[in-house]
């Protein structure tokens, strides 16, 4: 088998390393990967905004199978497009990713779907807001509706923030570019998980579960950013959990899209809130997340390439995947200034001994090749990741392959795991 992925981050090598290690794949091409891809697969540009460009590509590779990794060309309908030349693709259809590409359609459609999440209401101006705001109490959540890179979801502490923050995205001042649609909802407390699963359209299968955490600062303070840092245990959900979060939320949402048109075939990510009422959904992503993918991959023994394409199939209740027990934990370096702006260019050291490390993968987010130096190109640049029997010895891992590594104005947060590791104690 020839696979193609399409995207360039750390989700992407992860991707890259798990299908290059299944038996049934003799080469894997990414577009336009990035610094470390290179070095398990062979990297070729394409526009990921660009459907013809993607387009193009496939069909000069002829890939036995395309996986699709960020949001972006699933928003433009890549997955229709490759559909419709008879090319197997894995993820969703541009509406079936709706999902994510939405926050008001995924609220309506939750609501219509009984599926438990926090009250909202969706506002297409600011004199809506104005009027709808005054029956949330702060904190409250405001939300662009379209995609934001992590950058669209703003926590208000008072009723005149969240109108700024209304202003700044209506106007297009926040994101660059105005929203039609901005969502309030309520404030949810408790713990985040995320629930990633396969589907196949009709039945659902998760993954293990992970805990992302999303905040720049260490005590999880500052500004959101794409993820800093991930874990992941058995121990996240307690027992019986899984089987509820699939019951009221997963499998209704796929029974949903297919009753209403919208097959969804993929990776179904739920961000959800443990709070006291139970697991409500903030968010839906309509693939494999970013870092949650790093930690979740390392644990996966069976072959992932048999498991997507199950999933294509529609014979996912006939394939089970098979998990190692202990820990996974990805921790991010991040570059100076992230998740504001920040210099590329500068030289990566310490990776080979980085990879020596027992347990431990390097995944690369943002980096490049330059005169045979490994480079930073990117808010995120690596994502050292390490499996161990424990949360505790797969965090001393990736922290000792991370004193490793070295670039000017590395950053990362030293504090991974803590909520977990301060319940065990």
């Amino acid at each position: 088998m020839k696979v193609l992925i399409l995207g360039s981050g750390g989700r992407e090598h992860a991707l890259a390393w798990a299908v290059k290690r299944s038996r049934r794949v003799t080469e894997v091409v990414c577009a336009p990967g990035n610094g470390g891809i290179a070095q398990v697969a062979r990297c070729v540009p394409v526009d990921l905004k660009d459907v013809d460009s993607m387009v193009r590509l496939a069909e000069a590779e002829q890939p036995t199978l395309t996986i699709v990794g960020p949001e972006l060309p699933l928003s433009v309908g890549i997955v229709d497009a490759l559909q419709q030349r008879g090319l197997r693709v894995f993820g969703p259809t541009r509406e079936a990713a709706m999902l994510e590409t939405s926050k008001a359609f995924a609220k309506q459609f939750m609501k219509r779907n009984k599926i438990p999440t926090a009250n909202y209401a969706v506002c297409s101006s600011l004199a809506e807001f104005e009027k709808e705001i005054s029956v949330f109490h702060p904190p409250l959540v405001v939300k662009a509706d379209g995609l934001a890179a992590g950058k669209g979801v703003l926590i208000c502490t008072s009723r005149n923030t969240a109108l700024e923050a209304a202003h700044g995205l209506f106007s297009g001042a926040l994101l660059g570019s105005a929203e039609a649609q901005v969502v309030i909802e309520e404030f949810l407390e408790g713990e985040e998980v995320s629930f990633l699963c396969l589907s196949d359209g009709t039945h659902v299968t998760p993954l293990v579960p992970a805990q992302d955490h999303k905040r720049i600062g260490e005590g999880d303070t500052g500004p959101n950013t794409g993820g800093m840092g991930v874990y992941s245990t058995d121990s996240i959900l307690e027992p019986g959990m899984t089987e509820w979060i699939l019951h009221h939320i997963a499998e209704p949402t796929v029974r949903g899209m297919a009753e209403e048109g919208m097959p969804f075939v993929g990776v179904l990510y739920c961000g959800l809130m443990m709070t006291a009422r139970g697991p409500e959904v903030l968010e839906y992503n309509t693939r494999f997340g970013d870092p949650e993918t790093q930690a979740i991959l390392l644990r996966l023994e069976s072959d992932l390439v048999d498991a997507l394409d199950a999933c294509i199939d529609g014979r996912l209740d006939q394939h089970e995947l098979r998990w190692s027990p202990g820990a996974s934990a990805c921790v991010i370096a991040s570059s100076s200034g992230y998740p504001g702006s920040y210099k590329s260019g500068l030289h990566i050291t310490g990776l080979g001994s980085a990879a020596l490390v027992p347990g431990v993968q390097v995944f690369h987010s943002g980096t490049a090749r330059l005169d045979d130096r490994v480079v930073t190109a990117g808010g995120r640049v690596l994502g050292v990741t390490a499996t161990g029997e424990s949360l505790q010895q797969a965090l001393d891992r990736a922290y000792q392959a991370m004193g490793e590594i070295n670039f000017d104005g590395m950053y990362y947060r030293r504090d991974i795991g803590h909520r977990a590791l301060a319940k065990q104690k």
